[in-house]
């Protein structure tokens, strides 16, 4: 089992800045690849991908359309904790986030509240 704990969510004005983290612990291993990131679930919506990251040396990267140039996503792999830099935050972008972490199985953190103001 892998738990996922989400932090950094909150209310910000349109065009703001937030940092989302999750830390994953419990049955990890650091000798089998990884893929991390985050889906957001707005009122009313399906849940739809914001960004991943594997633990590849090579970190690649995937971002949905509509938060590529805005969103960066990182990863710190020796504390299991990826990372989501939000910027130029819009209201649409108001969402429960969650986190994601994925080997053979996938696994979902509680998610966190973001709300954006116009």
């Amino acid at each position: 089992q892998v738990q996922l704990v989400e932090s950094g969510g909150g209310l910000v004005q349109a065009g703001g800045s937030l940092r989302l983290s999750c830390a994953a612990s419990g049955s990890i291993s650091r000798f089998r690849i990884n893929t991390m990131g985050w889906y957001r679930q707005a009122p009313g919506s399906q849940r739809e991908l914001v960004a991943t990251i594997d633990s590849t040396s090579s970190a690649i990267t995937n971002y949905a359309d509509a938060v590529k140039g805005r969103f960066t996503i990182s990863k710190d792999n020796a504390k299991n904790t990826v990372y989501l830099q939000m910027g130029s935050l819009k209201p649409e972008d108001t969402a429960v986030y969650y986190c994601y972490y994925r080997v053979s199985n996938v696994y979902w953190g509680q998610g966190t509240q973001v709300t954006v103001s116009s």
